[in-house]
Formats: structure tokens, sequence, C-alpha cells
């Protein structure tokens, strides 16, 4: 018999996808035990659950796959060959709905006037700033930058000037970071530019000291000076999403973290090995972080059906605990659909938000 982990392990289906289908009766364990309620398979179910984890990867509808899988089971290979044919022929009608309303969209932003960065950086700008405040700002989102070459306007770092203040925002989909540094001798006008990641660094391996240092955007050119040194080039000509639409959260349950503790509990807490997914090609662990009554945060072994549990991303949470830079830092939970919200105590506009993962299973 294999344990519902073994059953996971070697049939790419989830601990949590195993149950949901169980309650589905859709794939029932062999035996179950009555006191504990722990769930065994025979091992010839393994390859029934190898098939399920396929035709989910294809998206094909439960009902549907409930027939497959009887098919199977029966050696019907007429029935599981039209059941095939008819998602396969679902998924070509639908591909080609979606190229079209594509095309509509795309052309609908052809014609669409942009009213972000191009349009906020025509005329050359010179402002200073202070070297430590700067780099901090930039220490704090370098982290969520995106290398996905197939989102190339999220390969840099914005930088969004308006008034006396600096905001440095970085993204990658799946996480993004937002901080700030004063500025003088702009006015009160708002001008971007994306800055290239290589450039970004160029210009942080500069601010090494305290004096002041001179930034101006020129058209599609920016420039970082400090001393006789300067670090220049040009901006990325893609406008970056408009990130204030994603800082307006509802109001969440709030907890303090010792990050050092935390940290450590994040580090050999428990995380969902079974629900190792692909994110950009690449592999991630889950784990799932539970909120008592009293604002305390654990590292929980589950939390299936749970509104105060929820998963992220345990390397991107340890990354923004090290961009917080603080002993200290501030937890903001929403719904467990609602991106965690890492702030510092002292300055809670600088943040960073970190996408949820479900944690079912379900359509």
């Amino acid at each position: 018999m294999r344990s519902i982990g073994e059953m996971a392990r070697d049939s790419g289906l989830s601990v949590s996808a195993l149950r949901f289908y169980d309650r589905a009766g859709v794939l029932v364990p062999a035996w179950v035990d009555p006191v504990s309620g722990y769930r065994w398979y025979d091992p010839e179910q393994c390859d029934e659950a190898r098939l399920l984890a396929r035709l989910r990867r294809a998206g094909m509808p439960l009902a549907d796959i409930r027939l497959v899988l009887a098919g199977w089971s029966s050696a019907d290979s007429d029935l599981v060959r039209g059941l095939l044919q008819a998602h396969l022929r679902r998924l070509e009608r639908d591909l080609s709905d979606a190229r079209s309303e594509f095309s509509a969209l795309r052309a609908v932003l052809d014609h669409r006037e942009n009213p972000m960065t191009s349009s906020l950086r025509t005329a050359t700008t010179r402002l200073s700033a202070s070297a430590p405040e700067l780099a901090a700002a930039l220490d704090a989102v370098r982290f969520a930058a995106s290398t996905d070459p197939e989102l190339p306007m999220l390969g840099g770092v914005l930088f969004d000037i308006e008034g006396e203040d600096l905001r440095v925002v970085a993204t990658d989909r799946y996480r993004m970071a937002v901080a700030r540094a004063r500025t003088a001798g702009h006015g009160t006008g708002r001008v971007q530019a994306v800055v290239p990641l290589p450039l970004a660094d160029a210009m942080r391996a500069l601010l090494g000291g305290e004096e002041p240092v001179r930034l101006t955007l020129d058209g599609d050119r920016v420039t970082l000076e400090t001393g006789d040194r300067q670090a220049a080039g040009q901006c990325l000509d893609h406008d970056f999403p408009d990130y204030r639409r994603l800082l307006h959260l509802p109001a969440g349950r709030r907890a303090v973290i010792d990050v050092a503790s935390f940290r450590k509990a994040l580090e050999t807490g428990p995380v969902r090995a079974d629900r190792t997914r692909e994110q950009d090609g690449v592999s991630y662990d889950l784990s799932v972080l539970a909120v008592a009554d009293d604002g305390t945060v654990t590292v929980h072994e589950d939390g299936d059906d749970d509104r105060n549990h929820i998963a992220v991303n345990r390397e991107f949470l340890l990354h923004a605990l090290t961009a917080g830079a603080r002993d200290e830092l501030l937890l903001e939970f929403g719904a467990p659909t609602a991106p965690l919200v890492i702030r510092r105590p002292d300055d809670e506009d600088v943040l960073s938000l970190l996408m949820p993962v479900r944690l079912d299973d379900q359509e």
C-alpha cells in the first residue's frame, strides 16, 4: 500500500488534490484508517493517478475525467478516444476564440493613448537625492524585479518622481516591492522612467557615500552622478504597469514579527513539498502561514479550507524579509487569495507584496 504522500510524489498530484478527488469520488483510496482518517492506495492506483494528473493538466472537466477513468479501467478504448478527441476539439475552439479576443485587445491598445511612462519623461528633469536613502530604496526592491525575457517592461526598476518623493518599484507578477527616497530640485510635476536592471545595479554600486547624488532624466536617457563618477544609459522603451492600482488593498489583519526568529521558523519549518509547482520554469516550495487570533504567525503544516491560512513561495518570502532590512517587520494578511504585505513598522510606504498560492486543487 502507498501512503497519500507517496502517491502524491509518484503521481504528480498534490496531497490536497488527492483529498479533493477522493471527496469527489474520482480517485478513492483503497483503504482509509478509521481512527486517523489517513488514506492508503493500492500500487495499481498509481497509473490511474498519473492519468488523472495528465487529464487535469490538459484542462479536462471533472465530469469527463470520471468517464475517461471508467473507460480506462474497463478497457473501453472507443469511449476514451471519443472523450479525448472531443476535449481536444474544445481546446482548439477555445484557443481560436482566445486568439480573436487578444487580436481585438491589441487593436484597442494600438489606438489607446497610454498616460504612463512615455508621456511622463519627455522633458529634462534634474534633481538631487540622498545617496544612503536611494541605496536603501534600491536594495528594498531589487529582489522583486523580473528576469523573464518575454516581459521586458518588467525587466527594470521604475523611478517614479512626484514632488519631493522618488518611488522605486519592481515586480515580476508574483511579487512587487515599493520603496522611496526624498529628493530636492524637481518641483511638483510627475516624471517616470524605467531603468534597466544592469543600469540600476550600476547606479547602486555608486551609492556608497554620504553625499547627495544627482539624477538627470533627459528624454529616454537617465544619468546618476556622484562626485566625478556616473552611471548612465537608455531607459527601457516600455510602459510600466500602474503599480498604484495594486496598492489599494482592503484592510487586513496585522502582526509584528521578529525577523530573526521568523526566518528560522521558515527555514526549519514544514513546507508543502507535495505542492511543488512551476513558476517561470523554476520549481519552488510553499510555506503555509497560520495567523492566530492574538496575531501570532506560525509556519503551519497544512492549511486547507482555513481562512486564516495563506500559502506563499517560501524563497520569495525570505527575500522579502531580507529586503525589509529591519529587526521587526509588519505582516498584513487579507483573504487567502489576497497578497501578503510586508511593511516596515517605521515607514509603511516601504513594502513588498507576495501573491498567494491557492491551497486547493478545485476547478
